[in-house]
């Protein structure tokens, strides 16, 4: 490691430190330069307006390309160059950074390669066993503009200077930096210091379901999003227009890897939760986890299609509505017949609507021509065919005759659905019949109660079943052409008559709007492009199809909530990471098969990470304890350092509780320095504790969506999943295993969040899974 403060630095290291801050002068200089190119070419296009619609459609493109050009330069303003190459035979070495920077004169080579190109890949993988070429792997760190230290390895066996180090780690001097730097409450990139395991996971290719498995601290959820960039920039033009999707537990994970893909160049992936997954919808009620359960079983199929079925109804004996001041009968069975044609075409509900409708009122009209089309003398009935033709049109527009058949099949929203099913006790009783009592009273909820997580998937699931009638969508926007035609008539012709009368006489001819342009183009000429990113277009459409999808946290996911992503991404390209030794929730899985099976069969690969970067061994030892007892047969990851610090616990009085959790924070944070404390509690102790600390430290974070950007946090275990802290209390081990039956992997979960240090505090007996605290 070649320092730049506190120690005198040989003549050579000084060389190689004015030599590589003069390249990186010379890198910004090039960034700043086609910045600048790129924002002059955005102006001037913004500038223009007009032109044929196909010449606005290349506009925006190049617009958007632009933006998005200016976007990534601006993401790679700090940490732009991180790595160097040098290669034996005399080879020019390769600078490495976070964009691909070419020279000015386009026949050279590039000034800075992007971590993602081929040439890169050295980087990450070469070792003094395997150099690939390569003799030497230099880190450079970097502040701002400004070089602040290099970290060099030797890779030449053959002149005896290889360096030292462990075997199943790169670059460990630039790895142990990170590991043990403070965290800030947001996710950073790992792109200076990918390990060989994960470079091979974020550059696997697109197709296909690949699932990462991997124990806590082994970086999944990194090697997730570096793989979402390196997807976007490898299949750029194909992904653009699909978008990737990015599926996180809950609001505050998607906070706190929210700056990882903008830092790597990467603007334009879609993050959300499970909640965000129906336009229109934002769910983040909590519910009770066995109620969620059921939600998530795929036995809530046959639940809602028979809660949709429930509401094609048909009277007991007969309706009666007034059609032109006669009373009109509509039987039972003419009901049951036009249901059971509806039924039987296989369409959604409001989609077959129309079927339902048609069948009924040429019943309808069959029953009005024998009643007043009757021969008194005998023989046929006396309606033509345009006379039967024009009493269905009667009655199609006879307001009594389609109130009638709207309450017997009317037209329904997803959310209509499953509002009514879940707060009527007999509607959940008609539908569920293949549900217990018991769980059809955990589902029975107010109808002003707010959205869940778990709701989501069923409304999802209902929006299939109901379909959209496009009919009176498509009416309506033909409806507002022609009104925007006619407006447009309207301007052209006043423009017409407004001709000065001076040119009447004129012989020579002098062009008006009415020359050039017919009204049907003006208005095309004046249509709104949508300007939207895929990302963007995709929050906002149900049915939207994703080239990508990534799943973070991915064991815990319901059956339910599976259907909802297969749908989005029926390609099947999905990166899926997770642990199923960390299951929390009911309706999550114990085994990626179960999740599998169903969609793709055995067409899936499955890679372990098995390194643990962020545990320290410490911790680890007590955490393997804990896997133990969850599973004998799994293997916890494998530690690459140890933090000097042993875990500790402190059995308090139940009385002191709040007290001493207090005093532990303001410990652990003296310790921590500018390093984030996490506090873990059981879910029935977070009001009470949360409202203690917030009165003794002031900005601690509490509550379901906590800002980690605050050094203290106190959260449940299931707020935790993916997060991580300097330093973690776990509150209560005994009351976390008890709430739930995979209380093991919650506590599991809640002692593998620390990267330094880990404290328990207890008022009872510690669980024999901790026994190695005692």
């Amino acid at each position: 490691m070649i320092p730049l403060r506190g120690v005198a630095l040989s003549s050579s290291a000084s060389d190689d430190l004015r030599s590589e801050q003069a390249y990186l002068t010379t890198l910004y200089g090039r960034l700043d330069s086609l910045r600048a190119q790129a924002d002059d070419r955005l102006r001037g296009i913004l500038l223009e307006s007009g032109g044929t619609p196909q010449g606005r459609t290349q506009r925006e493109a190049q617009r958007a390309h632009y933006a998005e050009q200016l976007a990534q330069m601006n993401a790679v303003e700090n940490g732009l160059l991180f790595g160097r190459l040098d290669f034996a035979g005399g080879e020019a070495p390769l600078y490495i950074g976070r964009l691909g920077l070419s020279a000015e004169e386009h026949d050279r080579d590039p000034l800075l390669v992007d971590w993602r190109a081929p040439a890169s890949r050295p980087f990450y993988l070469a070792t003094a066993v395997s150099p690939d070429g390569v003799t030497r792997r230099r880190h450079l760190r970097t502040k701002g503009r400004v070089l602040t230290g290099i970290d060099d390895e030797v890779l030449d066996l053959q002149d005896g200077a290889a360096a030292g180090g462990r075997e199943d780690v790169t670059g460990e001097a630039a790895l142990l930096a990170a590991l043990t730097a403070n965290r800030t409450g947001r996710m950073r990139d790992i792109v200076e210091t990918i390990q060989a395991e994960q470079d091979e996971v974020i550059r696997a290719g697109l197709a296909g379901v690949m699932v990462v498995q991997g124990g806590p601290g082994t970086g999944k959820t990194a090697v997730a999003l570096h793989r979402a960039a390196y997807l976007l920039y490898t299949y750029r033009q194909q992904l653009t227009k699909q978008g990737v999707l990015i599926l996180g537990p809950n609001p505050t994970f998607l906070r706190y890897i929210s700056q990882v893909l903008p830092s790597l160049a990467e603007t334009g992936v879609l993050l959300a939760t499970l909640g965000d997954m129906f336009p229109g919808v934002r769910a983040r009620a909590v519910e009770p986890s066995a109620a969620a359960a059921v939600k998530g079983r795929l036995v809530m199929l046959d639940v809602l299609a028979q809660a949709v079925a429930d509401r094609q109804t048909v009277p007991e004996t007969f309706a009666e509505v007034d059609h032109d001041g006669y009373p009109l009968r509509i039987e039972r069975a003419v009901l049951e017949d036009a249901r059971a044609a509806a039924r039987r075409s296989g369409r959604p509900h409001n989609v077959a609507r129309a079927m339902f409708v048609t069948e009924a009122i040429h019943a309808l009209s069959l029953q009005i021509a024998e009643r007043i089309g009757t021969d008194p003398l005998g023989g046929e009935n006396l309606l033509s065919e345009a006379d039967l033709a024009e009493t269905r049109r009667e009655l199609r527009e006879d307001v009594d005759v389609q109130r009638a058949l709207f309450d017997f099949w009317p037209v329904l929203t997803p959310r209509q659905v499953l509002r009514d099913l879940l707060s009527d006790a007999d509607r959940l009783e008609s539908a569920g019949a293949a549900l217990t009592a018991g769980e059809r009273a955990l589902l029975l909820r107010d109808r002003d109660a707010k959205w869940t997580p778990a709701d989501v998937p069923l409304l999802d699931e209902l929006a299939e079943l109901l379909g959209v009638d496009d009919t009176l969508r498509a009416r309506e926007a033909a409806r507002q052409r022609r009104e925007a035609v006619d407006y447009a008539e309207g301007v052209l012709e006043i423009l017409a008559g407004s001709r000065s009368l001076d040119f009447e006489d004129q012989e020579e001819e002098i062009l008006s709007a009415l020359d050039v342009v017919e009204a049907g183009a003006f208005v095309e000429r004046h249509e709104v492009l949508d300007t939207r990113t895929a990302a963007e277009r995709a929050a906002a459409d149900r049915t939207w199809v994703f080239g990508h999808v990534i799943v973070d946290e991915a064991q815990e996911l319901s059956p339910m909530a599976w259907r909802l992503l297969m749908r989005r991404c029926p390609s099947r390209s999905m990166t899926v990471v997770g642990d199923v030794a960390q299951t929390s929730e009911l309706a999550g899985t114990t085994t990626w098969e179960q999740v599998f099976e169903p969609y793709v069969g055995q067409r899936w690969n499955l890679v372990e990470l098995t390194v643990n970067y962020r545990t320290p061994s410490e911790v680890m030892a007590v955490a393997a304890d804990v896997l133990a007892a969850v599973d004998p047969a799994l293997e916890p990851p494998r530690s690459v350092r140890s933090a000097g610090v042993a875990p500790w616990s402190l059995r308090v009085p139940a009385v002191a509780l709040a007290a001493e959790v207090i005093a532990a924070v303001r410990v652990e944070a003296a310790e921590a320095g500018e390093g984030r404390v996490g506090v873990l509690v059981p879910e029935g102790r977070e009001a009470d504790l949360g409202r203690a600390l917030v009165e003794a430290v002031p900005g601690a974070a509490v509550g379901e969506q906590p800002d980690l950007l605050n050094q203290v946090a106190l959260m449940t275990v299931r707020q935790a999943k993916g997060l991580e802290f300097d330093a973690v209390v776990v509150v209560e081990p005994d009351e976390i295993i008890a709430e739930s039956p995979r209380g093991l992997s919650d506590l599991y979960v809640a002692v593998t969040r620390a990267t330094r240090r880990l404290g328990v505090l207890h008022t009872a007996d510690l669980p024999k899974v901790l026994s190695s605290l005692a």
